[in-house]
């Protein structure tokens, strides 16, 4: 998937960083290092990286400053590396504009397999008329859903629901995100809706509702289309 593509990295613990540089290198992609916030900012203005991964924790700044400052200006896939414990943290990230993060200690097949699900859905056609994904079927034009060639009724909410979802597909959207995009900013807040409407669709488009194959849950964060 790589292909020569340059991702920007940013960590000031030197030893992750080297271990980042190495882990992307074997993986085909150059690298870009960084070790503070406005060393990313400078590397990702100069030299136009396909993507980023930023540490949430840096000595000038963070991760989610970082972000904000270049969603300003572009739409390259940003991962965020992030300690356990620190879900507030993946939460601010994801809704200033970060399109996944990696938890500390990171595999590097994790790591390698989330960038290029990134990288995969910046190279997509967002607008697309239709979209097919093992077996499942949404023309946003008819506002129709099939799964197996068979009509899923969905209701008007449902059906935004798996559109916002299946248009970020890999991507993990917070639940203020999705609430937001869906019924607006006035229930940003409104978890308890959106898990009866995620439930309900899960009901209708899921062969096992109890283990989804479709849309997953990251516990207290958000959901992702991840098919």
């Amino acid at each position: 998937m790589s292909g020569g593509q340059r991702i920007l990295v940013c960590d000031d613990e030197p030893q992750i960083l080297r271990t980042l540089r190495v882990i992307l290198d074997e993986a085909g992609f150059a690298v870009l290092t960084a070790a503070s916030a406005q060393e990313a900012l400078d590397a990702a203005a100069e030299g136009s990286p396909d993507a980023a991964i930023l540490d949430l924790l840096l000595p000038d700044g963070d991760g989610v400053g970082v972000t904000r400052s270049i969603r300003e200006w572009s739409e390259i896939p940003i991962l965020v590396l992030s300690a356990v414990g620190e879900e507030a943290e993946k939460i601010r990230a994801l809704d200033a504009g970060a399109d996944d993060y990696v938890t500390k200690p990171f595999g590097p097949g994790e790591l390698v397999a989330r960038l290029n699900a990134v990288l995969r859905r910046a190279a997509g056609d967002r607008e697309e008329a239709t979209v097919v994904v093992d077996g499942l079927q949404l023309d946003f034009a008819a506002h129709a859903v099939s799964l197996n060639r068979k009509p899923v009724h969905l209701t008007p909410t449902e059906f935004e629901l798996l559109r916002t979802l299946i248009q970020n597909r890999g991507r993990l959207l917070t639940h203020s995100t999705l609430l937001g995009e869906v019924w607006g900013p006035a229930y940003e807040d409104d978890v308890p809706l959106l898990r009866v409407h995620i439930a309900n669709l899960r009901r209708k488009i899921e062969r096992d509702p109890a283990n989804p194959h479709y849309v997953t849950t990251d516990l207290g964060i958000g959901y992702r289309f991840a098919a």
